[in-house]
């Protein structure tokens, strides 16, 4: 990897990290202290490399979008847990769920050698994986917890959202996988 590929990352995270510190200064409900800070930067800065270090690994444009969606449906969902929860509140245990659905996701690519074929097999897993936590939810009797914000609806539209992010990158790695194949047979 580049240097200047760290360069923008780090100057794309600082710039982002600006939004809420100039929101603060006008704004009395945005209230981030420095562990939040450090925690953002970390997720932005760590998103980015992610997508920096896996995207090259294919030429396709269809690889790199497919990268773009799983770490940006990834970084969206450990931000909303750690914001405010899916399920209940952020300090839900049911929550700890979704750290699942990243480690189903995470394995399937180590699995898969960050090839495109693996990679849809392990998107598709995380979407199945995504779309088990509110039923499981359900099953092991936290449904009390689905009434609390965002309620019972709100819990399984988020749910399809992150469904439909995780299938939506593994559809983009299966066409990267058919476009290298119909490549290597020209």
């Amino acid at each position: 990897m580049k240097g200047k590929s760290i360069v923008r990352i780090a100057l794309v995270t600082v710039f982002m990290l600006l939004i809420p510190l100039v929101a603060m200064q006008f704004d009395t409900g945005v209230d981030w202290n420095l562990f939040d800070f450090v925690v953002a930067g970390a997720l932005l800065f760590g998103s980015g490399l992610a997508y920096e270090l896996i995207a090259r690994k294919g030429g396709h444009a269809a690889y790199r979008a497919a990268v773009g969606v799983a770490v940006a449906a990834a970084l969206l969902l450990v931000w909303i847990n750690l914001a405010v929860g899916i399920i209940g509140s952020e300090d839900n245990p049911a929550n700890l769920m979704y750290f699942g659905v990243l480690f189903v996701g995470i394995v399937g690519a180590i699995i898969a050698r960050l090839r495109p074929r693996g990679m849809a097999r392990a998107l598709f897993a995380a979407a199945f994986a995504q779309a088990l936590v509110p039923v499981i939810a359900l099953v092991i009797g936290k449904s009390q917890s689905m009434q609390e914000p965002p309620g019972m609806l709100g819990v399984l539209a988020l749910n399809v959202f992150f469904v439909m992010l995780f299938a939506g990158s593994a559809l983009l790695f299966r066409h990267s996988a058919q476009a290298g194949s119909e490549m290597g047979a020209a």
